[in-house]
């Protein structure tokens, strides 16, 4: 490797606060500290900067570079460097060697507050950081430490963990309103110039159509930690997310992407560590353009980008796009009290959104702090983090984690703010799958249904319907008519079709599918907050025994029940969306909040995998798949289409008659009848060709006894059963028009017209 050779940051124990504050009196004065003018030169000619350094004296030419991009820069011959500060007076680079020695070099020139230098003599792999002189004024909302070795926010990989130690917070414990002198470098990770050039091959994204789409949130670390066939170097990194075992895992299984929980360089949160737990998540980001470098499998110094870019290659070709969740309305900084690790040292004012009082944080995401999206480098930041993802990465789309976070502008959520406008008519993100979760923890926070044309959103309406429907009898039909449809009462109103709906009954927070109907109560205690934390609007049933059960009657009622949630989520129209390992059986053991539980709680246990529900899993998903009618891309209108007798949906109650608005607002009502008619599709193909397929009559029992359902003789003469929770092992059967079919308690059959 060519250049300089940087610091390790390795993730060994802190020293100390005395030990610290010795390190920053030994440390090289800066020029500002030095009494020399701050700010830019203006020069315009090479400047060479010798700096006394441990192993020696190291000269470094510094040239004024480019304003843009943001970040280190590789153009095959030395690194443009160039940082975002309108409140910095002097902004210094400081590069590491092997054995942690540093180099600080002043940054010569400033465009538009973006301060800049290109220093031909640093190559790929090398380590740097930033320190940033400048006011230091709390009540203001003013926060540079120069004593404080910053992380580029445009950094591509960054190696090592932050050491947590009083040297990391900008201010003193004993006075918050006074500047901390300690010098954080030691205790800091290092950020990386990364060499763009990788080889892709004939990749490219899969593009599948939203109303097609299969959903499989996963976690890379839970994913493969545990699995047989993935070698043990490899398990819990990207890697192993691309081991073939895996791949023909999804395969089978049928779906077409994968949603990774958060894989943005995030901080391991130091109350954790101290408890011996962990950030397993990862909702605590640092770094927007770097992969997490604790799930590489060829080491931190950049290898990480490769090894995802590697990852995302191996899924494309098996046709399966990569999606992310991300995290732009909050950083791992937290509030006023948290650790200077980044933007607050960097601008704070411009990167956060502060209170009246400036000393403190608006906090919309229960972490301490939110991005400040009203600011043009904010925004700009999210921006050229989003396309940096698509276009060098290749990831297919997002999902925006308390993505109503990002629409406020002022207090209220506004649907039209500045990020969506900018989104909407970006050429290159407006072409990706974009996905909000449409709440955050301020008030009116609440959004679903609410978000802009473009986007889907994860349907929380979907998820506590349903479960109230199988789980405590307390769901309306009426609303649940809606669920199963698309909800068009949320999304039609505004030119959005039914795959707007991101349908889901569980996902990585809160139960999984074996818990929801094993704990009536949540069970957090490994968490160590008193089984505070979580929600415990569950809406989930235990089957009469709290937790593990060898009852048999228990056993059976919970497989019925994890096939009847199954089955009602991959026959509802939008996009469905399944959490790994709940085709597996899946426990967290009564945990519904496992965020930090980095261990066997929250990996897939393969070892002890439920192969029957796996197999049932998959029929669904196939199922699913060959018939459109359970995937339309247009609304059902429920009237008779194209001149047939039959309408492209209808509704009936057990008795064979038709449903009225009576029996819809009918409170006790729990079964139902559905009509898919494949004759009546509205949708088009992608050539413009018409869709048909068979009809189905989908007979639902939610009630705690067996209902007889007629069959309407309107709807056809002779059916078949397709599918059926109770008898899930060999479903089969015919029917006539008129006979009567016995479902049995909470069970679901999907019979199929054959005349």
């Amino acid at each position: 490797m060519g250049g300089i050779a940087g610091g390790t940051g390795d993730d060994t124990g802190g020293t100390g606060r005395a030990d610290a504050e010795a390190s920053a009196n030994a440390a090289a004065r800066s020029p500002a500290e030095a009494g020399r003018p701050s700010g830019a030169s203006g020069q315009t000619a090479a400047t060479t900067v010798t700096t006394e350094v441990a192993n020696g004296r190291r000269a470094l030419a510094v040239w004024p570079g480019e304003p843009y991009p943001l970040g280190a820069s590789f153009n095959g011959e030395g690194t443009n460097f160039a940082l975002f500060s309108e409140a910095a007076e002097c902004v210094e680079l400081c590069v590491f060697d092997d054995d942690g020695a540093e180099t600080r070099i002043e940054l010569p020139e400033t465009t538009g507050f973006v301060w800049h230098g290109y220093l031909p003599s640093i190559m790929p792999g090398q380590r740097y950081g930033y320190r940033v002189h400048g006011p230091w004024d709390p009540g203001r909302g003013q926060r540079c430490n120069p004593s404080k070795l910053l992380l580029d926010p445009y950094a591509k990989a960054i190696e090592g963990h932050v050491k947590w130690n009083p040297a990391v917070f900008g201010h003193r414990f004993d006075d918050l309103n006074a500047r901390n002198p300690a010098d954080s470098a030691p205790f800091m990770p290092r950020c990386i110039v990364v060499d763009p050039a990788f080889t892709w091959g004939d990749d490219k994204r899969p593009g599948t159509p939203f109303h097609e789409t299969v959903i499989y949130e996963a976690h890379v670390k839970g994913m493969t930690k545990l699995h047989p066939a993935v070698d043990p170097d490899l398990r819990g990194t990207y890697a192993g997310m691309a081991h073939p075992a895996v791949i023909d895992h999804l395969l089978e299984l049928g779906v077409t992407a994968i949603e990774l929980l958060p894989v943005h360089q995030f901080v391991q949160d130091q109350h954790l560590l101290e408890e011996g737990l962990r950030n397993y998540w990862g909702y605590n980001s640092i770094g927007y353009l770097a992969p997490h470098n604790e799930y590489s499998s060829v080491g931190e110094q950049g290898g990480q980008v490769g090894d995802f870019k590697r990852m995302v290659r191996a899924l494309h070709s098996a046709g399966i796009e990569v999606l992310l969740d991300v995290v732009y309305n909050h950083t791992a900084e937290g509030n006023h009290l948290g650790p200077t690790l980044s933007f607050r040292g960097i601008d704070n004012a411009a990167y956060y959104r502060l209170d009246p009082d400036p000393r403190y944080y608006t906090d919309y995401t229960g972490t301490g702090n939110s991005l400040n999206m009203r600011q043009p480098h904010a925004l700009q930041l999210v921006m050229d983090s989003l396309r940096y993802w698509v276009l060098e990465m290749h990831v297919d789309g997002f999902r925006f984690d308390l993505a109503a976070t990002l629409a406020r502008e002022l207090h209220e959520v506004d649907r039209l703010s500045a990020f969506f406008d900018l989104v909407q008519q970006d050429p290159v993100l407006s072409q990706v799958k974009l996905i909000a979760e449409p709440w955050d923890v301020g008030e009116g926070g609440y959004q679903v249904g609410n978000f802009p044309t473009r986007w889907s959103e994860w349907n929380g309406r979907y998820r506590d319907t349903v479960r109230a429907l199988w789980n405590t009898s307390g769901a309306s039909m009426g609303d649940f008519g809606y669920r199963l449809t698309g909800s068009s009462d949320l999304y039609e109103s505004t030119g959005r079709r039914p795959f707007a709906s991101i349908n889901f009954v569980t996902s990585h927070d809160g139960f999984t599918l074996h818990d929801l109907v094993s704990y009536n109560h949540k069970h957090n205690e490994a968490n160590l907050e008193g089984n505070r934390d979580g929600t415990d609007d569950n809406r989930s049933w235990n089957c009469g025994v709290e937790g593990p059960s060898d009852d048999p009657a228990v056993v059976t009622c919970r497989e019925q029940q994890v096939r009847n949630f199954l089955a009602t989520l991959f026959l509802s129209q939008g996009v469905p969306m399944l959490l790994h390992g709940d085709e597996l059986g899946r426990t967290q053991r009564g945990n519904n909040n496992a965020y930090c539980q980095d261990n066997e709680i929250s990996w897939i246990d393969w070892e002890h995998a439920d192969l029957d529900l796996l197999e049932f899993t998959r029929r669904l998903i196939r199922f699913r798949r060959d018939h459109p009618v359970f995937h339309q891309r247009r609304w059902f209108e429920g009237r008779a289409v194209r001149g047939s007798a039959n309408r492209d949906i209808a509704w009936f109650k057990a008795s064979g008659e038709e449903m009225t608005d009576a029996d819809w607002n009918e409170p006790s009502r729990d079964s139902l009848g559905i009509f898919f008619n494949g004759e009546a599709i509205t949708s088009r193909g992608g050539r413009g060709e018409r869709i048909l397929d068979d009809s189905f009559y989908v007979l639902l029992n939610a009630h705690e006894g067996p209902v007889e359902f007629r069959l309407p003789r309107v709807l056809g003469e002779c059916w078949e059963v397709d599918l059926d929770t109770d008898d899930f092992a060999a479903p089969g059967g015919d029917y006539r028009a008129d006979q009567t079919v016995t479902l049995h308690e909470r069970s679901l059959l999907v019979l199929r017209r054959v005349d």
